[in-house]
């Protein structure tokens, strides 16, 4: 069984899965500490969608560019989405 494949990470789904838990488990770095999460969120998305689309045979001059605004999306979305979660359920990030 695979849980991640390149396929998935293509996806908005899988993406902003991977972004969020790159992002959560990094932020807290020595050098990461000092860059705005959500740039760093975004910098983990670009990271993924490019060797996805590369490796799914995918990426070419129009998805290259298409890239740098979805991974604004999935960027916004993985912050958003964890702010709401710390939010709802405060007990469980304390």
């Amino acid at each position: 069984m695979q849980f991640v494949d390149w396929q998935t990470l293509a996806t908005f789904a899988g993406a902003l899965a991977m972004v969020v838990l790159i992002t959560q488990f990094t932020k807290d770095l020595g050098f990461v500490k000092k860059i705005p999460t959500q740039i760093w969120s975004y910098a983990i998305s670009l990271a993924i969608l490019y060797p996805a689309y590369y490796f799914t045979g995918r990426l070419n001059a129009s998805s290259a560019v298409l890239i740098l605004f979805n991974g604004m999306l999935t960027a916004l979305a993985a912050n958003g989405g964890f702010d709401a979660l710390k939010r709802a359920f405060p007990n469980l990030f304390k």
